[in-house]
């Protein structure tokens, strides 16, 4: 292989690439096309904030004791029970969209019920790639490649989805999510994982809990690290909730629009992924998020501030790569430095700071976005963005 895609030397990991990349473009065709039913059933940006929230707020609320989870049980026969669900949950959606009975209350429960689910499989799918490479010193570039995969899958999904819901409708985005998850439950089946190493007695579950917490907030670069990602979701990542919005309102356009607009920052993101795979070791790498930072809130406020699609396409552009080595970067940082020990409840927290602190935000510019318009709003995240990136670059600094 080449350097870019060491990772692929691995055979599980190669298999385990494969999977998550067919369920991860339907998953992100799902997104799309449930925000896009929500705006099309009610026309809102607090419903679009609401249906936002409820798909990433039981993360916030449970994915701690997921970690303890994920440190007590094996991770692949927990990601096949997840992944199983997930597939439940998107032929439910496509059932209730086919028939023409989905209601605003069917899309925030079906995306509570998600939330719940991810609330335990996004840690373990964080903490089960240390064990998916055979090379150790491959676990950057496999983080790495984790999020080109979902970057390349967040390309593809809205852009196509946008088509897709255009000419049959978003109940066939959601079959073709429901039937992508039969590729990783066949990777899940197929790879073989080492034998673990031997573990002291598990802790009760509050105690673990409590461990867990204790040693991430004694690690300053992790918790560092965490602070960040948190700040970065709650104040900059929200702008895809307002997205229909600027698709349809302000440039005129209709679902392929919004899936266009996606897709641009997706493909930023993208760019952001090859170069954080390409990069041999993580020297240098807490510099290089220091950087890309305060670049996503400048990126926010000159998105928010285009008053025509041309100026919004290299704005997204910039955004989507700024945000993935600002997150992976920081992903990348945490994985190396956590103890295997711990490692499921810390990438617990990067799941929290990163998924479950989302919500708050979805709901937070939702509602002014709803009371102030989407341009004053995402302008305010912006600038707010800029002075969290500022501050780690300065503790960086120290």
């Amino acid at each position: 292989m080449p350097p870019i895609l060491r990772a692929l030397e691995s055979r599980n990991y190669r298999i385990y690439f494969t999977g998550q990349l067919i369920s991860l473009a339907g998953t992100w065709m799902q997104q799309v096309a449930m925000v896009w039913l929500a705006y099309r059933l009610t026309g809102s940006a607090l419903v679009l904030g609401v249906v936002g929230f409820a798909s990433q707020f039981p993360i916030l609320i449970f994915s701690a004791m997921g970690g303890v989870i994920t440190d007590r049980f094996d991770k692949r026969r927990l990601l096949l029970a997840t992944q199983a669900l997930s597939m439940v949950q998107a032929l439910g959606l496509a059932a209730l969209a086919w028939l023409g009975e989905a209601t605003p209350a069917h899309l925030i429960a079906l995306a509570f019920g998600l939330g719940l689910i991810n609330a335990l499989d996004v840690p373990t799918r964080q903490a089960i790639a240390v064990q998916l490479v055979d090379n150790k010193a491959d676990l950057p570039n496999a983080i790495a490649l984790n999020s080109f995969l979902m970057n390349a899958a967040r390309f593809v999904g809205p852009s196509l989805a946008g088509f897709v819901v255009a000419l049959a409708g978003e109940a066939v985005c959601f079959l073709l999510n429901g039937l992508s998850y039969l590729a990783v439950l066949l990777a899940l089946l197929a790879i073989r994982l080492p034998a673990g190493e031997a573990r002291k007695p598990p802790a009760p579950p509050l105690q673990a809990l409590r461990e867990g917490l204790a040693y991430a907030a004694g690690q300053a670069e992790i918790r560092a690290s965490l602070l960040l990602v948190a700040a970065t979701s709650f104040l900059a990542a929200p702008y895809v909730v307002l997205m229909p919005l600027f698709a349809r309102e302000i440039f005129g356009g209709d679902a392929r629009l919004y899936g266009l607009l996606l897709g641009c920052s997706g493909a930023g993101s993208l760019l952001g992924s090859a170069y954080l795979a390409s990069r041999q070791d993580t020297t240098g790498l807490t510099r290089k998020v220091a950087v890309a930072a305060p670049a996503v809130g400048v990126c926010v406020a000159l998105f928010a501030l285009s008053p025509a699609l041309w100026m919004a396409v290299p704005a997204l552009l910039g955004l989507g790569l700024a945000i993935i080595v600002t997150v992976a970067g920081s992903n990348t940082l945490i994985q190396t430095r956590v103890d295997n020990a711990f490692r499921g409840r810390v990438m617990a927290l990067f799941t929290m700071a990163f998924l479950g602190v989302a919500p708050l935000g979805s709901f937070v510019v939702g509602s002014l976005g709803h009371a102030f318009g989407v341009r004053p709003t995402l302008v305010l995240c912006g600038l707010l963005t800029v002075a969290a990136g500022l501050a780690y670059r300065r503790r960086a600094a120290d």
